[in-house]
């Protein structure tokens, strides 16, 4: 848990400290700290606020994404307009959600960040979509591949997507599997971060 204002990250803690399924590893109160914390004590994931003195938690998430990988960073915090959220996502945020969240929506996000998928609230996800992602086709990907790819940066799951397209969730499936190959990333989260750096720069 990564906040620098001591009451905040007491209180978070405290909070998640009595959720099932859920273990603080660690703390930090600035983002140099969280990311020293994140490459000795290798949690599944850093809950990371912003707004911190020193290394903010865009460049904190950035360093992470590098020194550690394997270490998911859904950012919490009370910042909820687009070019934070897209600072935060194209630096390696698996999520993003506010601090108007509750204890069950976070320890969800907690639990999906861990599994690989991305996780924003309803109103960063109204956000994105008033930002118009949309991936251009490329000689990467095929016109329908772009299309898939833009659906999934959108928070479609596979089944919303197939309706969408007219098409079988076997057929979506593979779709993605063949995006992913082709634009080298491993999980739906990589698949948002590579389709808002295309669709959004």
């Amino acid at each position: 848990m990564a906040d620098d204002q001591a009451a905040v990250r007491d209180g978070l803690v405290a909070l998640l400290s009595v959720t099932a399924g859920v273990e603080v590893v660690g703390e930090a109160a600035n983002g140099a700290a969280a990311v020293a914390a994140a490459e000795t004590l290798r949690p599944d994931v850093v809950l990371m606020d912003l707004r911190m003195p020193g290394v903010d938690g865009v460049e904190a998430t950035r360093r992470i994404a590098q020194s550690a990988p394997d270490v998911r960073v859904v950012v919490l915090t009370t910042h909820a307009d687009d070019a934070s959220i897209l600072k935060a996502l194209r630096a390696g945020a698996t999520g993003y959600l506010t601090k108007e969240s509750g204890r069950a929506e976070i320890a969800r996000a907690i639990e999906a960040a861990a599994s690989g998928q991305s996780v924003l609230d309803d109103g960063v996800t109204a956000i994105l979509l008033a930002a118009a992602v949309e991936v251009p086709a490329s000689a990467d990907l095929t016109p329908r591949e772009a299309e898939v790819l833009t659906l999934i940066a959108r928070g479609k799951s596979n089944t919303e997507i197939a309706g969408e397209l007219f098409v079988s969730a076997a057929t979506v499936k593979t779709h993605i599997n063949n995006l992913f190959a082709k634009i080298g990333v491993r999980d739906r989260a990589q698949a948002v971060r590579y389709a808002l750096r295309r669709g959004l720069d």
